[in-house]
């Protein structure tokens, strides 16, 4: 809206030629998305627990019984403030700004309809599984299909640490970018299991991706640095700027001990939104490393169930996804948390060295 606005009096006044520039307008949609969040926190806070939006808790863990009634569906502040801060500061003309919001929207409806049947209408188990599934298979799928629908779209794969070797997928592109899509989702879900856990990761996987999608859109440097350019993506970084600017403002009432819980409707949102930038960037692939911390947290989980169903009954971890594993040993949830966001950081720094081992 800002971009539509003044990039126009750039014939007038050459100061709003600043308005033109990525860098400028990502910062500030990062500011305004950090702001929107830390504002509006407190009031969405004491609505959601006006009408009692109260986190079940996992009974099995001793320490989270102090956690019962702590007002969840917070991701609603995360959602407002991205959208507002992106359709403030971003180029609406790019089609790819409007696929990114049509996910992050979607996959957030769906967490939602889950939240409100679990903590509003008391039904415990919300959405059915296979309901959800279908939901984010739904999403997914439009913006996938409507993705390839721009012929300058390529469905080329790109592999990490490998700049000549890009198999082409075809139409079988599209049933690989929703699998990234809904994978991404539900394990940012999978992680959201204690203060601050999962949004942590999420800043510093939002903002590497803002560096790959610059990188990315921008023809000279993704030359050089020999990566897939990909014309328009450049202007998600304003997304991206939104999501990490949202997801530390969001932290800010989220850190433990935690004043509200983003619930399957931030997390849903998140997981799918970075899962389709990834795929918007052609970085795919690196997502598995750029995310590896929700990776190690979902396959904890499916090696769980795998091995208690071979095994009749016995475990790998005393609790599954991991992070109980180790709350249940008696690490101290704080300790854990650091350390998992410590991890998250690693594995970001390990995909960022990609650009320069090819």
């Amino acid at each position: 809206m800002i971009y539509g606005l003044l990039v126009p009096l750039t014939n007038f006044a050459s100061v709003f030629n600043v308005f033109r520039y990525i860098t400028f307008r990502s910062i500030y949609a990062f500011l305004t998305a950090l702001l929107i969040c830390i504002l509006l926190g407190p009031r969405v806070i004491a609505w959601l627990t006006k009408i009692k939006c109260g986190q079940h808790i996992n009974e099995d863990v001793a320490a989270h019984r102090c956690k019962a009634g702590t007002p969840t569906m917070g991701g609603l502040i995360i959602g407002l403030a991205v959208v507002i801060s992106v359709l403030l500061w971003g180029d609406l003309g790019d089609y790819q700004i409007w696929l990114s919001l049509f996910v992050f929207v979607g996959f957030g409806a769906v967490g939602f309809v889950d939240d409100y049947l679990k903590v509003v209408k008391k039904h415990n188990k919300g959405l059915s599984a296979r309901a959800k599934f279908c939901g984010q298979v739904l999403v997914a799928t439009a913006a996938a299909a409507l993705l390839l629908l721009d012929v300058n779209y390529s469905t080329q794969l790109s592999l990490p640490f490998f700049k000549h070797i890009q198999p082409d997928l075809g139409w079988w592109y599209l049933p690989f970018a929703v699998l990234v899509m809904i994978a991404a989702s539900n394990a940012v879900n999978l992680t959201d299991g204690l203060d601050g856990l999962a949004i942590g990761p999420m800043v510093v996987a939002a903002g590497m991706f803002s560096l790959f999608t610059y990188v990315a859109g921008h023809i000279q440097i993704a030359r050089y640095l020999q990566v897939m350019y990909v014309p328009g993506v450049g202007e998600v970084t304003v997304v991206c700027g939104a999501l990490v600017g949202a997801g530390l403002g969001f932290l800010w009432f989220n850190a433990y001990p935690a004043q509200v819980f983003m619930g399957d409707v931030g997390s849903l949102s998140l997981g799918g939104v970075l899962g389709f930038i990834a795929v918007l960037c052609k970085q795919e692939l690196l997502l598995v490393l750029v995310g590896g911390l929700y990776v190690i947290e979902t396959l904890s989980v499916i090696l769980q169930v795998g091995f208690f169903k071979m095994s009749g009954g016995k475990r790998i971890f005393r609790m599954a996804p991991l992070h109980h594993h180790f709350e249940l040993k008696g690490v101290p949830e704080s300790k854990i948390i650091i350390r998992f966001w410590i991890l998250s950081i690693l594995f970001a720094f390990v995909a960022l060295s990609t650009l320069k081992l090819r």
